[in-house]
């Protein structure tokens, strides 16, 4: 006999810690892909490059972060760009300026396009995918996902620019040295 799982509320979620941390889906909690090298330094290396230009852009770079898309749903986001001017909520009520997701081998489209949309329909002017393993770059937005034009992702009318050829390079070398060891 199947059993119903237990639907939690979002307040007992957000009161709860999760290791890794896990979204919160209409009172469901659903794992993320994640803790792989590729991922994990990929993720790194893009919230350095935020990071370091965070007073030229005008931005506030967290990665990690939980997001409330909506009364039912958080998602983890892996890298989440916020205005400086926004306001500090320890749960981002307030959509980030841009939202990064990084695929790891295990991750499908489908299940990706699910948290973008997320993020694109709470208000995300910037909603990103990067795939480390076949490196491509994703762009998500009225018209659904999309190939990225270039691995040069930018937001128009700003300074904000995401070099992918350098950051896979540096990926790369990382790499590279780890196999020479």
């Amino acid at each position: 006999m199947a059993t119903t799982p237990t639907l939690l509320t979002i307040d007992e979620y957000l009161r709860t810690s999760y290791h890794p941390d896990a979204d919160f889906v209409d009172g469901e909690i659903e794992e993320r892909n994640l803790g792989e090298y590729e991922h994990a330094k990929l993720q790194n290396l893009i919230s350095l490059l935020f990071g370091n230009n965070e007073d030229d852009w005008g931005t506030d770079t967290v990665v990690e972060q939980r997001i409330r898309v909506n009364s039912s749903r958080v998602r983890v986001c892996d890298v989440a760009i916020l205005s400086a001017d926004a306001p500090h909520e320890h749960v981002t009520a307030t959509p980030p300026f841009i939202c990064i997701e990084i695929m790891s081998p295990e991750d499908r489209i489908p299940r990706a396009t699910r948290v973008l949309n997320d993020y694109f329909l709470m208000g995300v002017p910037n909603v990103w995918l990067v795939d480390p393993i076949r490196r491509v770059a994703y762009v998500y937005n009225a018209s659904g996902l999309q190939p990225a034009a270039s691995l040069v992702l930018t937001v128009p009318d700003t300074p904000i620019r995401l070099d992918l050829n350098d950051i896979f390079r540096k990926l790369d070398r990382k790499i590279a040295s780890h196999k020479r060891l």
